[in-house]
């Protein structure tokens, strides 16, 4: 059975940092590309960011590029994403997700992936 578990999520101030793993298991967790996405109320699920298999290749959506990192390590079967200067806006719920599907990275939508995590509440005050 397939396990995505998100943690790390809470309330951070804007500017500040906050870091969401996400552990994975009952997968070969090298052999999928691993994405981040976000849903805050009253609004549909979004992109964040995306992972290849290795971790060379990033992408990420407009709205956190340079403020988010997503990476991930293999041994671990876990991802992360760094979340640096969030501001009110990145307030959501976070998922992890995971996906064997390959094609462009930068094409990755919520539509291409197989597993989801739970969420983790993120809250970022003003």
């Amino acid at each position: 059975q397939v396990q995505l578990v998100e943690s790390g999520g809470g309330l951070v101030q804007a500017g500040g940092s906050l870091r969401l793993s996400c552990s994975a298991s009952g997968l070969p967790f090298s052999s999928y590309r691993m994405g981040w996405f976000r849903q805050a109320p009253g609004k549909a699920r979004e992109f964040v960011a995306v992972i290849s298999l290795g971790g060379g290749a990033t992408e990420y959506a407009d709205s956190v590029k340079g403020r988010f990192t997503i990476s991930r390590d293999n041994p671990k079967n876990t991802v992360y994403l760094q979340m640096n200067s969030p501001k009110p806006e990145d307030t959501a719920v976070y998922y992890c997700a995971a996906t064997s599907r390959f094609g462009p990275l930068a094409a990755m939508s919520h539509y291409d992936m197989d597993y989801w995590g739970k969420g983790t509440l993120v809250t970022v005050s003003s």
